[in-house]
């Protein structure tokens, strides 16, 4: 048994030709987050304060769909959400229709640690963090000119579209619904088989106002306890069909799969091809890192010397 953490940047159909100033920046921060997490691990924080420090470093990056880089709804507008969840006591913590808050995640451990509740969302959650003294910020610090231009992309497209799609030519037919959400994510264990998961998102690119996807969902787009902590991204809905998250943890339980075997079978058989991916340790110290999207940008680590930064199919 020894220390593992993995973590994603979000899945989807990432083509091979995506330009490199989009990939490099982004394969440049799973690196820098990736050794955050590493770090926090090697000076043994726990697993809860590891997964929490690396979404935060992931909400603050610009290149990603979560925090600083979350995608805008149809109005133009931010509504983050997140989650965290520690796998020894099963304490959770979840957020949604965030607008001013600079990491979701935080808010969402504050929530879990400091309210009876495990939910709070829009104005309540937005009224809370301002009580708590979490950092906000005016909302439109949140709206970059790459999203500006995503959302123009989107709306020309009359679709609702994950932040790696390419821009369609206006003739293209419509599309709706056609692709994945864009999201970060943590798991790590310790030596002691402790285990903590954490997700945040900006969601759905030209997504209605008050859509809430996967992320945010216990035992949908987040779940752990003291076999796995899970961490999922792709399209919201299907994998709250598919109670992805869970349902990993469940095929471990119930059936004795390894969690390799059970998280290759939730992601092929449990939700339609193009619509998924999640990162996953074990109490054992086992990852995993499975989807069936075109990419997942993510990146893992273990005690012993495993090291893995990465976006489409490993050869």
């Amino acid at each position: 048994m020894g220390w593992a953490i993995a973590l994603h940047g979000g899945a989807g159909d990432i083509p091979l030709s995506l330009p490199p100033e989009r990939r490099q920046p982004r394969e440049a921060a799973l690196r820098h987050c990736l050794q955050v997490g590493v770090d926090a691990l090697k000076a043994q924080k726990s697993p809860l304060d590891v997964v929490e420090l690396v979404v935060r470093e992931l909400e603050n990056n610009p290149h990603f769909n979560a925090g600083r880089g979350s995608v805008l709804t149809t109005e133009g507008t931010v509504e983050m959400e997140a989650c965290i969840m520690d796998g020894k006591t099963k304490k959770c913590g979840a957020v949604s229709g965030l607008t001013t808050v600079v990491n979701a995640i935080s808010l969402a451990r504050v929530v879990m640690e400091k309210t009876p509740h495990i939910y709070l969302a829009f104005d309540g959650a937005e009224k809370f963090a301002r009580e708590q003294g979490l950092e906000t910020v005016d909302s439109s610090n949140f709206i970059t000119p790459e999203n500006i231009e995503r959302l123009k992309q989107a709306k020309e497209a009359n679709r609702v579209q994950v932040d790696y799609t390419q821009p369609v030519e206006k003739e293209t037919p419509t599309v709706h619904g056609d692709s994945q959400i864009g999201t970060v994510g943590c798991v790590a264990v310790d030596n002691d088989g402790n285990l903590a998961a954490a997700t945040s998102t900006g969601g759905l690119v030209n997504k209605m106002v008050g859509r809430i996807g996967d992320t945010p969902i216990i035992g949908a787009g987040t779940y752990a306890n003291n076999l796995c902590a899970v961490s999922a991204t792709g399209k919201g809905e299907a994998i709250i069909r598919g109670t992805v998250a869970r349902d990993v943890s469940a095929l471990m339980e119930f059936k004795g799969l390894s969690l390799k075997e059970a998280a290759a079978y939730v992601v092929e058989e449990c939700v339609p091809r193009g619509t998924a991916g999640l990162v996953a340790v074990s109490a054992k110290g086992e990852l995993t890192m499975a989807f069936n999207t075109t990419g997942m940008f993510r990146a893992a680590a273990t005690e012993d010397g495993y090291t893995e930064i990465a976006i489409w199919p490993s050869c």
